[in-house]
């Protein structure tokens, strides 16, 4: 890791990013349309969760369904061709560049910084939160986050996930509970790890995740045991399916929730369905430790979802740790820099040479 480390504000970089097309949505990802995470507003009632147990043997037996994380897990994936195109931005700690990769027939759009100085790098995969796919731009999102990492050399390589920006589109995935962005990280690690670029060090490479992004983080580490080192995530939702169904589908956008509920039944007529699309039915897959940031204040996905995940994960075996910010928002801002300063010294404690 780069030397003389430094603490820096959470708006360092930010004129460079608005130059590069991205626009000012707050310091954090959106969790959901129909929430900002700038504002302050009160927070909205916790919907009750629905059980998640571990499915019976007979249910294990049967073919799984299309959409699944047992489907995800069949899945042969073949992440490649990763190609770094135009400079986006420059600065004296790294260089910002506009990057295209394979996701099974799909080309998936981001960005990567890649540090100044002598690599090969460590290499983090940073994955956004909900941002309207109709106004989202290019690494558009974790844009404090993009800047701090690189600078503590660390290429960070953000992926705008399929039907944003440059990426090909999936008119599916809604339908298919966005699942597909699952498949996109995980193809980004492996389009990494294949690349040849000096620069990186395909050996050591982590997972972040904020908001919804951290429940595709999540996906990821069940989906593929030993893809990477560690992961870390920011203000998850929640890692029963059926909490963020009732969160933000069910009553918010009605129309997409009886396409879903036709499709699969709802979470109180078909539960194996739902049980079976959620990350936290298989914690005991994944292999890596986790590191949890989540406030108190989270109007937008509450705490209780987090304490939730890290008891279910604790229980899996898993290597879990969860840091509470009392007062803090969704958005992370008076505890963004402590935030930080904990997720590096996570991977540089994992993601060691």
């Amino acid at each position: 890791m780069s030397a003389g480390r430094r603490i820096y504000p959470w708006l360092i970089g930010l004129s460079m990013l608005v130059a590069t097309g991205c626009s000012d949505d707050g310091p954090g990802d959106q969790a959901a349309p129909a929430t900002s995470p700038a504002t302050s507003a009160p927070p909205s009632p916790t919907p009750t969760p629905s059980p998640t147990p571990t499915p019976s043997p007979s249910e294990a037996a049967e073919p799984p369904h299309p959409v699944s994380m047992q489907a995800l897990m069949d899945k042969e994936y073949n992440g490649r061709r990763l190609r770094v195109g135009r400079v986006l931005a420059s600065t004296a700690d790294y260089t910002r560049y506009h990057v295209r990769y394979l996701s099974g027939d799909l080309t998936i759009s981001g960005i990567m910084n890649v540090p100044t100085g002598d690599g090969p790098f460590p290499v983090l995969i940073l994955n956004h939160g909900y941002i309207d796919p109709a106004i989202y731009s290019n690494g558009r999102g974790l844009a404090r986050e993009q800047d701090y990492l690189a600078r503590e050399g660390y290429v960070v390589l953000h992926t705008d996930y399929r039907n944003h920006a440059q990426s090909s589109p999936d008119p599916r995935a809604e339908l298919r509970l966005r699942l597909g962005y699952t498949e996109d990280v995980i193809n980004a690690v492996l389009a990494v790890k294949e690349s040849g670029l000096d620069y990186i060090d395909p050996e050591r490479v982590g997972l972040l995740g904020r908001s919804m992004g951290g429940g595709v983080t999540l996906n990821a580490l069940v989906v593929q045991p030993g893809l990477v080192d560690a992961a870390v995530i920011f203000a998850p939702v929640s890692s029963n399916t059926v909490d963020n169904f009732n969160r933000w589908i069910r009553n918010d956008r009605e129309p997409l929730a009886d396409q879903i509920i036709d499709e699969y039944g709802s979470p109180e007529d078909n539960p194996q369905f739902w049980r079976n699309v959620s990350p936290r039915t298989f914690f005991d897959r994944i292999t890596e430790p986790v590191l949890i940031h989540h406030g108190t204040e989270d109007e937008s996905c509450p705490i209780v979802w987090s304490r939730r995940t890290l008891t279910a994960l604790e229980r899996a075996g898993v290597d879990a740790r969860l840091h509470v910010y009392e007062g803090e928002h969704h958005a992370f801002i008076p505890d963004w820099p402590q935030s930080m300063r904990r997720t590096v010294a996570f991977f540089d404690q994992h993601l060691q040479a």
